[in-house]
């Protein structure tokens, strides 16, 4: 991994994006299998950035650095693609331990909200930053929700 984007991932606190074909869960294990060969990446205000790494890239950067996924695991959003009324709501899963397959990523889960499939078709995994848990579930997030909500109705 290159010590500047390592760096600057760290600083900028982005989230990051996976994408897969499906999804399949058993004994506690999120898999995503037809995984995208690249995770991508982006941060909000003041410097926005954007960007891709490898999978096997950010699978490396789990437990570099002082805020790393490894001390403090990372909320997610586990979003489904499936047509029409068939796609299951949203789930905000805690995710751990990644295990990298040829085209398969994996991770230990606990759920804190939703309910995740045993089986399901596309999906998209949103990741929140290192240190940082912004998911739907913080209060943080809810409250920077509602404020927009109240900005834009005046």
């Amino acid at each position: 991994m290159d010590p500047q984007l390592e760096s600057a991932l760290e600083q900028e606190s982005p989230m990051f994006v996976q994408t897969a074909r499906g999804a399949s869960t058993a004994g506690g294990v999120l898999t995503l299998h037809g995984l995208t060969p690249s995770t991508l990446y982006f941060s909000d205000r003041p410097q926005r950035i954007v960007g891709h790494l490898t999978s096997a890239q950010f699978v490396d950067l789990w437990d570099q650095g002082e805020n790393s996924f490894a001390q403090d695991p990372p909320n997610a959003v586990l979003s489904f693609l499936e047509h029409g009324d068939e796609a299951p709501e949203d789930a905000v899963i805690v995710i751990k331990q990644p295990m990298l397959g040829t085209e398969t990523l994996a991770y230990a889960f606990d759920v804190l909200e939703g309910t995740v499939p045993t089986a399901t078709g596309p999906v998209t995994l949103f990741i929140d930053p290192f240190g940082r848990p912004l998911s739907p579930v913080s209060g943080a997030g809810m409250n920077r929700r509602d404020r927009r909500r109240e900005r834009r109705r005046i």
